[in-house]
């Protein structure tokens, strides 16, 4: 790969846990979420205008992948509730590689290589010790974090079919994020109120940022999956694991136990693997 690929990577990791450290201090994290889609759909409509439509062959995986798009983003908030950073964000992103390749030997029939077992091996082992304090359970919302990696699994795995049917990927991925940057606030509408969902908050300006700041590190990845190979592409970003773990201790006051750095960094190692 490129050196200068790897940078963008990372560069991209760095940006995807900074908006997730951002939603995790949220104290409104439904809402925040809700106001990010809505700048990724204004920015993506925008985009789209210049752009040729991708081939209705993917029309239905752009709309698959926008639904599970609205399941992770509420799987995500759920988890953030009574989670830390630290913990949440390793499990949630660290499972979704293992669970891609395990979803293809049995759905796709592909062979999980050794090298790949032993990623999926490090990846269970690191999440296992983030889930574990001594013998006891220590992350309530485990179930919700793990349910954001199945969802990050699922419209990986659809994007990726979508992307190739379409004809125009960086298309298709436009289209895609404005469908689900307009469904997201429709979900919200619909548990709640329109009224509190575009009034003026104090973190109005910061979610913002924070949706143009991850549909920056998506394009990001978009760029470096047509420069690399698309596994190693993916297993790099999920580094960004070890950033949240920084970003959670230096802006959030989580703890910087050593147990965490040892399992987020066997999380990233797994996934490296895998890729």
């Amino acid at each position: 790969m490129p050196i200068h690929i790897v940078f963008l990577v990372l560069f991209a990791a760095l940006l995807h846990a900074s908006w997730n450290a951002l939603l995790r201090g949220g104290a409104d994290r439904l809402w925040s979420m809700t106001v990010m889609c809505i700048a990724i759909a204004i920015t993506c409509v925008v985009a789209a205008a210049f752009m040729v439509p991708p081939a209705v062959e993917s029309w239905g995986y752009a709309l698959l992948s926008a639904l599970l798009h609205v399941g992770y983003n509420l799987f995500l908030v759920r988890s953030y509730r009574v989670g830390d950073l630290g913990q949440i964000y390793p499990i949630s992103r660290g499972s979704s590689p293992a669970l891609i390749t395990l979803g293809a030997a049995i759905f796709a029939g592909e062979n999980i290589t050794p090298g790949e077992m032993l990623g999926i091996a490090l990846v269970s082992g690191g999440i296992i010790s983030l889930a574990f304090r001594g013998r006891s359970l220590s992350v309530p919302s485990l179930p919700y974090a793990l349910g954001t990696g199945c969802f990050i699994a699922a419209y990986s795995v659809v994007d990726g079919m979508g992307a190739r049917l379409s004809g125009a990927p960086l298309s298709y991925t436009v289209w895609m994020c404005a469908l689900w940057g307009v469904l997201m606030p429709a979900v919200y509408i619909g548990l709640r109120d329109a009224r509190s969902l575009f009034s003026l908050r104090p973190g109005t300006l910061s979610a913002l940022v924070g949706g143009l700041v991850s549909l920056l590190a998506y394009g990001i990845v978009i760029y470096a999956m047509n420069e690399a190979p698309l596994g190693a592409v993916s297993a790099l970003r999920e580094t960004s694991v070890l950033f949240a773990l920084l970003i959670g201790y230096a802006f959030l006051g989580e703890a910087l136990t050593t147990r965490r750095i040892l399992a987020c960094a066997v999380i990233a190692s797994g996934t490296l693997i895998i890729g």
